[in-house]
């Protein structure tokens, strides 16, 4: 597994190892203790995740607050999207930064993004699949979501001509309502 860190050093892109020939290939998209190893802390996933979406389906930005915030482990298995991991905790150093992250099919690539951090993906090819585990079950009670294009994060999206949102993900309250204490 080759380890890529990313600008929050707590968000990091997992490449793995691929082994192939004529007849396709084989990886290990998981291994317990090696994950671990990576991010130097015991990680108990509990939850996976499975999602299809639509080019320029836009998905986030999803948090979960304490005691229910969520660590992912998220990948693209068939097309491509752009993932966005964005450190909520108040007290880090990298607070409103964001990591935006090409995952596909094709480069096998997967995020792990630590408990507070939202997150969300905007699909760029025709189609997506889009699987993830979490350290925490759902919990509807702790869901909470930032807006999408929030100036203040200024998250820069790829160029998609239309996007799709749900109504929930186009009604989401601004980085600044979070931060004043409506939402963190």
């Amino acid at each position: 597994m080759h380890i890529i860190k990313t600008d929050i050093p707590d968000v990091l892109i997992l490449e793995p190892k691929v082994f192939g020939d004529d007849r396709g290939y084989f990886y290990e998209s998981f291994n317990h203790a090696e994950f671990e190893k990576i991010v130097g802390h015991e990680v108990n996933f509990v939850q996976d995740n499975h999602s299809r979406s639509c080019k320029g389906v836009l998905r986030g930005l999803h948090y979960q607050k304490e005691p229910y915030a969520q660590g992912k482990l998220v990948r693209c298995v068939v097309g491509e999207v752009f993932d966005v991991a964005v450190d909520i905790r108040k007290e880090s150093s990298t607070f409103g930064k964001w990591v935006g992250v090409s995952l596909s099919a094709e480069n096998k690539r997967q995020l792990w993004i630590p408990e507070g951090f939202a997150h969300g993906f905007l699909v760029v090819s025709e189609t997506a699949e889009f699987v993830y585990k979490t350290t925490k079950y759902y919990h509807p009670g702790s869901d909470r979501g930032i807006k999408w294009n929030d100036r203040a994060l200024g998250i820069q999206w790829p160029n998609i001509a239309t996007l799709i949102l749900s109504e929930k993900d186009a009604n989401q309250m601004s980085f600044d309502m979070i931060i004043s204490g409506h939402g963190i």
